[in-house]
């Protein structure tokens, strides 16, 4: 067990303004996330806090995450796109997503059914580190930022916040993010949106505070 995970589970991923607080996402899946850290846990592969998430890894190399979002919450595979995903179980975060592939759970009778293919998902991830396999990019139709192309390799939990946005959501970030000259702008209008996306909430929505 890590601590710095178990702590997840009481405050959330904190990097948002419900961290901490009964309206956090964590606590809507609370035995969901519990069920699948526990499925994690007995591949074998080390449990690590990056991004304020569990994060697992095989020989220091990202395999998968867990993730609590508004509609769900889900185990994110890195290298999704690599799976064989034969029970076509593996969902985009979004209709650009390249690599990362997702379980996406609304029960513990939904983990429950597929158990045996969860885990046969996570040993076949670890198949692909250990074949050091890597996933082909396309450039994508709406160009994203080299800011937020950074940022997105530093966060992953942001990255499938982002993915799971509707498309016109995506390209309005993509737009403003997009529009400074200096990349010193740009990259402070990204943190200042962080916490909006992490909550799934588009550039234009209103952005209604739950504290």
């Amino acid at each position: 067990m890590n601590t710095s995970v178990d702590n997840y589970f009481v405050e959330g991923c904190g990097r948002c303004e419900l961290g901490g607080t009964p309206d956090c996402k964590v606590h809507r899946w609370t035995e969901e996330l519990e069920l699948l850290r526990k499925i994690i846990q007995d591949c074998g592969l080390t449990e690590e806090a990056k991004w304020g998430a569990p994060c697992y890894t095989f020989q220091h190399k990202n395999v998968l995450m867990l993730s609590a979002l508004k509609a769900y919450c889900c185990i994110s595979f890195f290298k999704g796109s690599l799976l064989a995903d034969g029970e076509n179980l593996l969902v985009k975060p979004g209709p650009n997503s390249q690599a990362a592939r997702l379980f996406r759970f609304k029960s513990t009778e939904e983990i429950l059914k597929i158990e045996q293919h969860i885990r046969a998902y996570i040993f076949e991830a670890i198949e692909v580190e250990k074949a050091g396999l890597t996933v082909a990019f396309s450039k994508n139709p709406e160009p994203i930022p080299e800011e937020l192309e950074a940022k997105f390799k530093e966060d992953p939990v942001l990255k499938t916040a982002f993915e799971a946005l509707t498309p016109g959501r995506q390209r309005g970030y993509i737009l403003h993010f997009s529009q400074p000259k200096q990349a010193s702008t740009r990259m402070r209008r990204i943190e200042k949106y962080a916490p909006m996306i992490l909550q799934g909430i588009g550039l234009h929505d209103k952005y209604k505070s739950r504290r």
